[in-house]
């Protein structure tokens, strides 16, 4: 057995063990959100990442199908936690959750309101849906990606951008919209890559 043969069998070992983890943690952080168990994940899907990279030879022993399964679920599943976490951080707990999973957000006064000595406007939810458009998001970004049909993301944005136009007055709906949709499409765009690399 040469070296490139034992350098390869150690990077599928770690591709393998790592992507497994990167599985379970994306999971139980969907479920039971909390921060720690994203960066746990992050760190392993890093490592998958890497061990992907270094991979010389095709897969081998049915291990495509495996590979491509943990992939597409660490993508749809992880991304809705750092999409959480990229928030918090960014804004903390400051705006106020609607009863949609939206957010609350205050409505400009009218003119007739302003003239009627109306100072804040009424409270609206935006973004409702937030959790499942973002978990259809990230299907359809990890497939375009294993697909090996990138421009697809293009499709995905668009499609995106054009559906929440409207709510995107306040500029704390275009915080969040901008905030949440990078840090779930990036997650889900980095664990596909894994599987195209380690699938190439």
């Amino acid at each position: 057995m040469n070296l490139v043969a034992v350098a390869d069998a150690v990077a599928w070992t770690a591709l393998l063990l790592s992507l497994t983890a990167a599985t379970a943690l994306s999971v139980i952080a969907f479920l039971k959100p909390r921060t720690s168990f994203l960066w746990y994940a992050a760190v392993t899907l890093g490592i998958a990442l890497m061990a992907a990279a270094s991979i010389s030879a095709p897969a081998e022993f049915g291990f495509a199908p495996l590979v491509t399964v943990l992939g597409f679920t660490v993508a749809v599943f992880g991304g809705s936690p750092a999409a959480a976490t990229a928030l918090n951080v960014a804004m903390g707990p400051s705006v106020s959750p609607g009863l949609h999973g939206g957010i609350l957000v205050t409505e400009r006064p009218t003119a007739e309101e302003q003239r009627q000595g109306v100072v804040t406007g009424a409270r609206r939810e935006v973004l409702r849906g937030g959790l499942t458009i973002g978990v259809l998001e990230r299907v359809a970004t990890a497939g375009t990606i294993i697909a090996g049909f990138p421009e697809g993301l293009a499709i995905v944005v668009a499609v995106k951008g054009v559906g929440r136009f409207t709510e995107l007055e306040a500029p704390e709906a275009r915080e969040r919209f901008i905030i949440g949709t990078f840090a779930s499409l990036i997650w889900a765009c980095a664990a596909a890559l894994v599987v195209h690399l380690a699938l190439r």
